[in-house]
């Protein structure tokens, strides 16, 4: 467990992580190390609820067992962890840490998972140490058997509670502040709501417009397969430049301008008409919860949305919108990171990946030499 990899993040960029930029900003610190440097970290949460066939709701609390470190006997959330670094840190694998704590504490394998969604995140901070908490909640079968941790947990103290149980032991037991907070929350949320869509959107539900959100630094082959696809089934498109308000850094060295003339030249190159499409700058917030409306108050009604991203997909999942399948060309090659580390490399096969009109656009705004200049930290 010492040894084990956490991804950790510096204060200055946590706020990305509220942008779903999470594989940019974390890095990896052994368990131990993290923990005697205090070293911010992410962890996971994970609140369990379940419904019987007459409408009875129980809620999964767990009590710490008596000879863990830190709060000894305390009650908190159904399960909890830390994220383990990995490559490519994406939301998705996020919530597999989540399902895979849930299995060593209770025992519930993620396939008895009857739904499960992110909720937000939290910056967490207590005398001990700070970490940045992905909140998630899950619901599960009624009469799901459940096999707590004689090592984890307090075996007595950890089950389904009524709803009058869990009152009692947030108002007069010792329970983790965190998660004691989420608690209350639930408890006096509608059953229905804490799994259903949060708003219908407000679309025709034609195939008339869709949505695009990119970064296009710098826009490849792959954001053009995507585009031609998505005019292919509606009428037109929208087109988001994400994190708009970004550039001159190495993962974001294109300015929302020079990306609207990568966007605008590649449509024209293929003849696609400028009545078929608008572009938007959509600077990031760092808000997840509020993200969402963020981009419908700068875009605009639109009656799906295309993103190949986990982050993107669940927020919008969750604010009820039609969120399409992801496309399949998007593979390790058609990634603007990639291309990127490919052109510090001075490895030409980027060439490949890029159109020839955007490559002339990135020779004309000397995008070549910048990347280069602004890889002085070493981002390979």
């Amino acid at each position: 467990m010492e040894n084990e990899i956490l991804a950790c993040v510096k204060e200055k960029n946590i706020k990305y992580l509220e942008s779903g930029q999470i594989s940019k900003v974390v890095f990896p610190k052994k368990r131990k190390e993290a923990h005697e440097q205090s070293i911010i970290h992410l962890i996971t949460r994970f609140f369990i609820v379940s419904q019987s066939p007459k409408g009875e709701i129980r809620y999964l609390v767990q009590k710490r067992g008596k000879n863990k470190t830190m709060y000894p006997e305390y009650f908190t959330d159904s399960s909890s962890g830390h994220v383990i670094w990995k490559r490519n840190l994406d939301l998705e694998k996020i919530k597999k840490d989540a399902m895979r704590e849930l299995e060593e504490e209770f025992g519930i394998p993620s396939r008895a998972l009857l739904s499960i969604k992110f909720y937000e995140l939290r910056d967490e901070k207590d005398n001990k140490e700070r970490e940045i908490s992905y909140i998630f909640f899950g619901l599960v079968d009624y009469n799901i058997t459940l096999r707590p941790n004689p090592d984890e947990l307090d075996i007595k103290g950890s089950r389904f509670y009524e709803k009058a149980e869990l009152k009692n032991i947030l108002d007069n037991e010792k329970s983790i502040d965190h998660s004691k907070e989420i608690w209350k929350k639930i408890i006096v949320t509608d059953f229905s709501s804490l799994f259903e869509n949060e708003s219908v959107p407000k679309s025709s539900h034609h195939n008339n417009t869709a949505l695009f959100i990119g970064r296009f630094q710098p826009l490849h082959h792959g954001h053009i397969y995507v585009l031609k696809n998505i005019l292919k089934l509606y009428k037109t498109v929208k087109i988001g430049i994400g994190s708009s308000q970004l550039s001159n850094t190495f993962n974001d060295p294109f300015s929302n301008i020079e990306r609207r003339e990568f966007i605008t030249a590649a449509l024209k190159k293929r003849q696609v008409p400028t009545e078929k499409y608008n572009i938007y700058d959509i600077p990031d917030i760092f808000n997840a919860k509020r993200w969402v409306d963020h981009v419908v108050s700068i875009v605009g009604e639109f009656d799906a949305i295309f993103s190949n991203s986990n982050w993107i997909r669940e927020l919008f999942q969750n604010k009820g919108f039609t969120v399409e399948k992801k496309n399949a060309i998007f593979k390790k090659k058609f990634n603007s990171s990639n291309i990127r580390r490919l052109i510090i490399k001075n490895n030409k096969s980027w060439k490949q990946l890029v159109p020839k009109e955007i490559i002339e656009l990135m020779e004309k705004f000397d995008g070549i030499n910048r990347l280069k200049s602004l890889n002085a930290a070493g981002n390979l």
